[in-house]
């Protein structure tokens, strides 16, 4: 099911050349820099339950296609803990496998089922059977174990993506376990810093009485901040990550700031006032870092939990979550006013919003200092996605202004699939400009192996 050049250029030399290149990075660790796993998994080390629980319940991508074509959620057990009919979940899915022809879904879960459990037929209702049972048989074993399966990916570091109220006590079971395996928190403050979080007013007083700090006043509150940002860091935290609605920042004065956040805690605020909130609260992340060292992952452009009727009956992450047009220039200046010229801050921009690549991003982190571009997240964690990145990014900030891949995933058995289409896409890239004689294949070799592992690990301080 999985040709050897997928993904390489059409055309034989540069063909070739991208088999070389992609020879030479095949194999690198895996980075997982940003992600949606759970600590629990490997602290546990439990068999994970059956196919459909492991591939499909955690899996938005696979659900929210479904949804798309009339399948209730509920057919596909999301919501249930456990799944009542697992099997018949795997063979609905199965049944409608043909619905991913030609998106990143499909080549990452082929290379799964391929790679991982031997599988050579294709999916279907026919096979569907076959398939559960080949996987479940194999789940049972240790080798597909969790932290089985981390070492099995070559996988250097993954990291979670955790609220600021998380007691972290699955990563503290890891660091005191003695496995050798890496995984470690990232700082996600939302649920603390947007005021249109729900329990939001109950999640600051959570933070205080975490922290010891008074968190009905706003200095108490920056302090809760700080206090949990260094509970993380002990925790081998090396990131913060912000997934706000827009990239707005600002720059107030601190009576400003003080009578802003008593109309936030106070519940007197107004849709002005939650996002100006916000956009202070990016700002004083960003002065968080120059002191302490995180680095500054924004995530901003999506329209979170847009039909709210499966938000009312599922919670978030459903798979209702829309791109939005999103302006950085304006956005950002005030943050970058204050902060932008500090060459020892990182600030990583995301982008749901394709039309801001060479109009806006790349002449962003082309200039300015901390800036540096992540790579092509969510919908356009696809080929042609990472295709068009690098070309209307590259032209203008370069490679080295880009941090190489994360996969950003809930489905730890995509993580080593999505770090091949990566590699093979970059790989057939650098062809390109070496067919065109425009790079030296040894340099092609070097940028290759930097997109691969080492800008991540130097963005990400790994």
């Amino acid at each position: 099911m999985l040709h050897p050049q997928r993904l390489f250029p059409t055309d034989p030399s540069a063909r070739a050349i991208a088999g070389r290149l992609y020879a030479s990075v095949k194999d690198l660790p895996i980075l997982s820099p940003h992600g949606h796993t759970e600590a629990k998994w490997f602290a546990d080390n439990q068999p994970f339950p059956d196919p459909a629980t492991l591939l499909i319940q955690p899996d938005h991508y696979i659900f929210r296609m479904l949804y798309s074509q009339g399948i209730p959620l509920e057919h596909l057990g999301i919501g249930e803990h456990p799944i009542a009919n697992p099997r018949g979940v795997w063979r609905l899915f199965a049944k409608h496998y043909y619905l991913f022809r030609g998106t990143p879904t499909r080549l990452w879960l082929d290379y799964c089922f391929h790679e991982l459990f031997g599988l050579k037929v294709p999916l279907s209702l026919e096979t569907a059977d076959e398939y559960y049972d080949a996987m479940q048989a194999k789940l049972a074993q240790p080798e597909f174990r969790p932290r089985a399966l981390f070492e099995r990916f070559h996988i250097e570091v993954l990291a979670t993506t955790n609220s600021p109220l998380d007691p972290l006590t699955h990563h503290l079971a890891l660091r005191d376990s003695g496995w050798s395996g890496k995984v470690i928190p990232a700082f996600r403050p939302d649920p603390a810093v947007d005021p249109d979080f729900d329990g939001f007013q109950e999640n600051v007083r959570q933070l205080g009485a975490m922290t010891g700090e008074n968190t009905s006043h706003w200095l108490g509150y920056l302090s809760a901040l700080r206090a949990t940002r260094q509970r993380f860091r002990a925790l081998g935290c090396t990131a913060t990550d912000h997934g706000h609605p827009t990239p707005a920042t600002a720059d107030l004065d601190d009576d400003s700031a003080t009578r802003l956040f008593h109309r936030i805690v106070s519940g007197s605020s107004t849709d002005t006032d939650r996002e100006l909130f916000r956009a202070q609260m990016l700002t004083e992340m960003a002065l968080m870092s120059l002191d302490d060292g995180l680095v500054m992952q924004i995530h901003p452009g999506s329209f979170r939990n847009h039909n709210r009727t499966v938000y009312k009956r599922f919670g978030r992450d459903m798979g209702a979550d829309i791109p939005t047009q999103t302006d950085y220039v304006h956005n950002l200046r005030p943050l970058l006013q204050r902060v932008g010229n500090e060459s020892n801050l990182t600030i990583i921009l995301f982008t749901l919003d394709e039309s801001t690549y060479s109009r806006e991003l790349a002449p962003l982190a082309g200039h300015y200092p901390c800036l540096k571009l992540g790579p092509p997240w969510w919908f356009y964690d696809s080929p042609e996605g990472m295709r068009r990145f690098r070309e209307r990014a590259t032209e203008t900030a370069g490679f080295y202004n880009t941090v190489g891949f994360n996969d950003d995933t809930r489905a730890f058995l995509s993580i080593p699939a999505r770090h091949d289409v990566a590699r093979r896409v970059d790989c057939a890239y650098l062809a390109t400009l070496v067919a065109d004689h425009r790079l030296q294949e040894d340099e092609a070799h070097e940028v290759a192996l930097d997109l691969a592992y080492r800008l991540a690990k130097s963005a990400y301080k790994l």
